[in-house]
């Protein structure tokens, strides 16, 4: 058999000594259903002119008048030529399922544990301290700071295989390190458990097979770059499946209506500036407010420092990455009971209670499934299902982990805008411009415009003279404790819960 010559892709030779055929151009390695090329036909050492012509080499009707019209020009046997053509079409195929099968990504193999990872990941899920070993590690791991919000990002996409996978919205300013504190966390989890993406199209979802993403953790960098896909990202948070009909031409060129759908669930793992934009899919997340405070950037500033004073060990920190996937890989899907449910509420000053009270219950779930190796396997005997119980302390964690975030869905100012009043407190202005505030802080004229008139309009601040167009107005601040005040009456109810659940976990003690 003659050897294809594929030197150069935009030229293909096939040479035979009685004739020699190049595709021009080279072949299209999509649309296998055809093989469109356009040939030259020659003999070699001939003085005959070359014949070039465009066709699809599995239509017959195409190749037998290329057969034909060749033979005439050449004067050659048409079997030489038809023989050639066959022999051409046949390595061409070759070819091309060759070069797909590069293109192809290449499947990254699943690390399977050694017996002695998989013992030394036991141990650590089996220690009694696991949530604050676990901070302490993420610590280890290189994340400054941040140990509340690494810790809810952890759990929330260990969640990843529960039946109610966690979603969580970082939120801050422009050169916080949103995006930095979403992989570094992400780094301590198995690489084919995340899907990561820059940039989405609306229709990206839909081509996913059908349980290809189930499962799994989506990092989406900047929400703002995947507005398009929003809408998906939702039906995947609450219906745990898309599904869209689309028209495709059969092999017989008719078409046809095609139902894609992609199963879920998965996590969602998403980074934005803007709060108030996203609110739809907050509802379906726990947001978490990064820390953009002096004291903050003085860590991570000592921390670039120190890495390139090479005083900060990165293999160490690769390490403990490597122990916390392990640990990740240990943990098995299993249906989780909480049998105190019932005697969760919510604090009275929470907007939007329904969506919120779903994500505490699916978090309190997350903890639980996080501590699976240790708590106790039980069977259903109407259906012998295997299942783990929530304990108190679950909730407990749960409820000092989001109490921040709870505080958020109670505030009626946006997170944004809390900060900025946090820190306009820090600055004990009596009266103020807003001039007085930019010498003190590097905050943009517009966005500092915007949270004036939203601390105004609820109160928080006061006009007390000044003029709009020449020196703006003055303020001062309203002297108020409403935050403190938010605060110990979320703290007194949340006590009163755990209580209720104190209580009735002796019940259910002394039952057992």
């Amino acid at each position: 058999m003659t050897e294809l010559n594929t030197t150069n892709t935009e030229q293909i030779i096939y040479n035979n000594s009685l004739i020699k055929l190049t595709v021009l151009g080279g072949i299209k390695i999509e649309g296998l259903d055809r093989m469109r090329a356009t040939l030259k036909a020659e003999l070699p050492e001939s003085p005959k002119p070359p014949i070039r012509h465009n066709l699809d080499l599995y239509n017959d009707t195409q190749l037998e008048k290329f057969i034909r019209k060749t033979a005439e020009r050449l004067e050659i046997g048409t079997s030489v030529i038809a023989a050639s053509l066959s022999e051409l079409t046949a390595q061409l195929e070759s070819y091309r399922l060759q070069q797909i099968k590069e293109q192809e990504p290449e499947e990254e193999a699943i690390k399977v544990l050694s017996a002695q990872e998989k013992k030394t990941a036991l141990e650590y899920l089996q220690q009694e301290n696991l949530i604050e070993q676990t901070k302490l590690d993420l610590a280890k791991s290189g994340i400054i700071g941040e140990e509340i919000n690494a810790l809810i990002l952890l759990l929330a996409m260990s969640s990843r295989k529960c039946a109610d996978p966690l979603s969580v919205v970082c939120l801050a300013k422009s050169g916080i390190g949103k995006s930095y504190l979403m992989e570094r966390v992400a780094a301590c989890f198995p690489t084919e458990d995340l899907l990561e993406n820059t940039q989405m199209t609306e229709n990206s979802f839909y081509y996913y097979k059908r349980e290809e993403i189930r499962g799994k953790v989506f990092l989406i960098e900047d929400l703002d770059g995947a507005a398009a896909v929003l809408y998906p990202i939702r039906e995947l948070q609450s219906k745990k499946r898309i599904s869209k009909t689309v028209t495709m031409k059969d092999k017989n060129g008719k078409l046809r209506t095609l139902t894609l759908v992609v199963e879920g669930p998965v996590s969602v793992i998403g980074c934005t500036t803007k709060e108030r934009i996203y609110e739809d899919n907050a509802n379906r997340s726990i947001l978490i407010y990064l820390d953009g405070s002096k004291e903050q950037d003085q860590k991570i500033l000592e921390y670039q420092k120190q890495i390139k004073a090479n005083l900060i060990d990165k293999s160490t920190e690769k390490v403990i990455q490597e122990k916390l996937q392990d640990v990740q890989r240990m943990l098995e899907p299993i249906k989780i009971i909480n049998p105190y449910a019932l005697l969760i509420d919510l604090p009275k000053e929470i907007f939007k209670p329904r969506r919120t009270m779903g994500l505490l219950l699916n978090f309190i779930e997350a903890i639980t499934y996080y501590h699976q190796k240790q708590r106790a396997e039980q069977v259903n005997k109407a259906t012998g299902e295997i299942f783990i119980e929530t304990e108190p302390q679950d909730i407990e964690i749960a409820f000092t982990l989001l109490k921040e975030t709870l505080f958020r869905k109670s505030d009626e100012l946006s997170g944004a805008c809390r900060s900025f009043y946090q820190a306009l407190k820090r600055m004990k202005l009596d009266k103020f411009f807003a001039a007085d505030i930019r010498q003190n802080s590097r905050i943009n004229p517009r966005t500092l415009q915007r949270h004036l008139k939203e601390l105004n309009d609820y109160n928080y601040l006061q006009i007390i003279g000044g003029n709009k167009y020449k020196t703006g107005y003055q303020y001062e601040l309203n002297p108020t404790a409403e935050k403190v005040k938010l605060e110990h009456e979320i703290d007194k109810q949340i006590k009163q819960i755990l209580k209720k659940i104190e209580q009735q976990d002796k019940v259910r003690q002394k039952k057992k």
